[in-house]
């Protein structure tokens, strides 16, 4: 997307807001799965300006969010996956009725800047190119990415999950991408909104049609929080019109 477009996204969320910030300021946590997180980032500046508030964002895998959470860890505002906020709901963690879903994003495939981009267009191809790498880098499923959990099972359902996982290279939590800069891994395996940011890395494409994947993530208020309203409001600018566009230069599209 142009940076003026970017711009003019952030600007229609700021005359959004205008007009609606409550006079006392108020510090607002957030808990993000780390594929939502530059969505999070590049919207919170402007929500902060126009309300006055300040908004803390902590990231982490969504299975590691649902964690903490149950935990008893202290937030406003968790966007995790739909499922998840559902179960917190039942467990009186997030205030009932307050999910809303905000965007989708499927899996990606990666190299480093420079190498040759091999073809993932079909099944058979991209099979191919995952037998031929030497080295694979994903999210460990064990860490509770959505990516990983779901690329392990992949594995599988391909016939390939032994040769993949003898050459795989597992990452905890944050980029994978960060495996392919520091020359880990050859070939990486992540959701496109965490792989379009990273510098050093590019995006061959999305996973072949048949067995794409796509999380959603939504978002929902903390049962125990005394800032429900600020929380729905942060939410509610996650949701605005202005907001689907910077969805779409984050590598993710609004929930269907």
């Amino acid at each position: 997307m142009p940076r003026a477009l970017g711009a003019a996204a952030l600007l229609s969320i700021s005359f959004w807001l205008a007009g609606s910030a409550p006079v006392l300021a108020a510090e607002v946590k957030v808990l993000t799965t780390g594929a939502f997180k530059q969505m999070v980032l590049t919207l919170v500046p402007d929500f902060e300006r126009q309300s006055g508030h300040k908004v803390v964002v902590d990231n982490d895998t969504a299975g590691a969010v649902k964690k903490r959470i149950e935990g008893g860890e202290v937030f406003d505002v968790a966007v995790i996956t739909p499922g998840a906020i559902d179960a917190l709901a039942a467990e009186g963690k997030i205030a009932a009725g307050s999910r809303v879903d905000l965007a989708r994003v499927g899996v990606g495939v990666m190299v480093r800047d420079g190498a040759a981009k091999p073809d993932v267009a079909t099944l058979d191809a991209f099979k191919e190119v995952l037998l031929k790498a030497k080295s694979v880098a994903y999210i460990d499923p064990a860490s509770g990415g959505s990516s990983g959990i779901y690329l392990d099972k992949l594995f599988e359902r391909l016939g390939v999950a032994q040769e993949v996982r003898a050459k795989a290279k597992l990452k905890k939590g944050g980029y994978v991408a960060d495996l392919l800069l520091n020359g880990q891994a050859e070939l990486g395996l992540h959701q496109i909104s965490e792989i379009v940011p990273v510098k050093g890395v590019t995006l061959v494409g999305p996973l072949p049609k048949e067995i794409q994947n796509y999380t959603t993530y939504s978002a929902g208020v903390s049962a125990a929080s005394d800032k429900k309203d600020i929380g729905q409001a942060l939410i509610k600018a996650f949701t605005s019109p202005a907001a689907a566009a910077v969805l779409k230069e984050k590598g993710m599209e609004p929930a269907s």
